[in-house]
């Protein structure tokens, strides 16, 4: 038997390979090349992933959705007391300019 499959010519093999993919639909490749067919044929992983990991509470949205509940977001209360005190000691965010030539950039010499 090993006479046998060592007397077939590498042209009969090739046939047979092209013939095989047409019929069981998968791609022919007869170099060998990288693809990529193996990853387009699996499944996504995206909308698992999705229904895996529920969706995070936002206090923002909860306060917007139902002002009636009179919620406190304690760390926007925060973050607004440190602005304030920042604005205070000078360090704060410098003003907007109402109008193109009120900007830094505008009143600066070249």
């Amino acid at each position: 038997m090993a006479a046998a499959a060592a007397a077939i010519r590498p042209m009969r093999l090739a046939a047979l390979t092209r013939s095989r993919c047409s019929i069981f639909q998968t791609a022919y490749n007869p170099t060998s090349a990288r693809t990529g067919a193996k990853y387009l044929r699996a499944r996504l992983r995206g909308p698992s992933m999705v229904k895996y990991y529920t969706p995070e509470a936002n206090i923002a949205q909860i306060m917007r959705q139902w002002p009636e509940l009179e919620i406190i977001n304690y760390a926007e209360e925060g973050r607004l007391q440190d602005v304030e005190d920042k604005k205070k000691r000078g360090k704060g965010a410098p003003k907007k300019a109402k109008e193109k030539g009120d900007s830094r950039r505008a009143s600066r010499r070249r």
